[in-house]
């Protein structure tokens, strides 16, 4: 009679769990349509609502099987384990739910912030900020789960606790450190506000030209002009020295020099280099001159400056400009090419090749 007693205990034990869970997953099934729904037809993204599906669907799960065992008489050890265990798993949850919640926001600024476009600089702020608040988000977030799942456990809590505690203590730690790592994540985080570098600025670091590949929480990614990768510090773009050529807008000045003999036509020259780049299709309409910027016996140094609307199609007017005016130097003004004189009197010359013969 007993045997039989437990049994029925037990079947309808598990049969209270069961239906906890059926009636959970029903729920949150009804409860993910029903929003679903409403995001779809208010035209609002539907990014954060996949995203927490699975976290929430099972803490919903945990919540009920928690309800569920709440009527089942559990004996201390098993009770003691379940408390322990359920406890971490909610704190697990949590933390999962809470990343990918954040995952989701980061996608959905990051498809509003199109840097594909001509004037990206306001995208590539956003996208910049995104990317490095969220990745100190994680570490934060991944701090704290580990800290309350050892709080849980009643022989490590002091180990959680003396985790949660060293949070309020890692401000004074900051100003001791030495530790290259700790002053390249401190370096990310106040890099996410001050903002030196954006993703795809076009920077020159170490002589090098490239543009903002990657911006991680302790080192830059640089790609530069051949398509090399240079990995740079975090720490470097607060401490020392570069270039950034798209701070406020892409809009450069490029250079182009010629050196032309000093007896030459300068006006005709500058003529044709006006002409050239306004005639080109990669100017941007608002530079374009000719200078003479040095004087020495041999020849003259003219400098151009024209402009574009970014730094790759600086680069390619400023070639394609350059051979335009040479060539046409070398066909219609071949006199103003730099020449190298020589003067040798005659007297003296042939003084010396009789002295040689004699």
């Amino acid at each position: 009679m007993t045997d039989i007693s437990l049994s029925h205990v037990s079947l309808t034990a598990a049969l209270s769990i069961l239906l906890s869970v059926a009636v959970a997953f029903l729920i949150h099934w009804m409860l993910y349509s029903i929003l679903l729904r409403l995001v779809r037809r208010s035209k609002l993204e539907p990014a954060l609502l996949p995203a927490i599906y699975h976290p929430t669907r099972w803490l919903v799960v945990l919540l009920a099987l928690s309800a569920g065992l709440k009527s089942i008489e559990l004996g201390p050890r098993v009770a003691e384990i379940w408390a322990i265990g359920s406890r971490m798993i909610f704190a697990l949850l949590v933390g999962w739910l809470i990343l990918r919640g954040m995952s989701a926001a980061k996608t959905m600024v990051e498809r509003g912030a199109d840097i594909s476009v001509e004037d990206n600089l306001k995208a590539r702020r956003q996208r910049t900020k995104i990317g490095i608040l969220y990745r100190i988000a994680q570490c934060v977030v991944g701090f704290l789960v580990i800290a309350m799942m050892l709080i849980a456990i009643p022989g490590v809590r002091t180990i959680g606790v003396t985790l949660m505690a060293s949070a309020g203590l890692a401000g004074l730690a900051v100003g001791a450190a030495a530790q290259p790592a700790l002053k390249n994540l401190i370096a990310g985080v106040q890099m996410a506000f001050s903002e030196p570098i954006r993703l795809d600025d076009v920077v020159i670091v170490e002589g090098e030209w490239g543009r903002i590949e990657e911006i991680k929480l302790t080192y830059v990614v640089v790609r530069i002009w051949d398509d090399r990768r240079m990995v740079v510090p975090v720490s470097y773009f607060l401490e020392k020295p570069f270039q950034n050529w798209t701070t406020k807008t892409s809009d450069l000045l490029g250079t182009v020099f010629f050196h032309v003999d000093p007896a030459a036509d300068i006006a005709r020259i500058r003529e044709v280099f006006v002409s050239a780049v306004k005639g080109n299709s990669r100017w941007d309409g608002r530079v374009a001159i000719l200078q003479v910027t040095e004087h020495r016996p041999e020849a003259l140094e003219l400098r151009g400056l024209l402009s574009a609307r970014n730094a790759g199609i600086a680069f390619d007017l400023r070639c394609e400009v350059r051979e335009a005016v040479m060539d046409f130097l070398r066909t219609q003004m071949p006199d103003a090419l730099v020449r190298t004189r020589q003067r040798i009197e005659a007297g003296e010359g042939f003084t010396r090749l009789s002295d040689a013969a004699g």
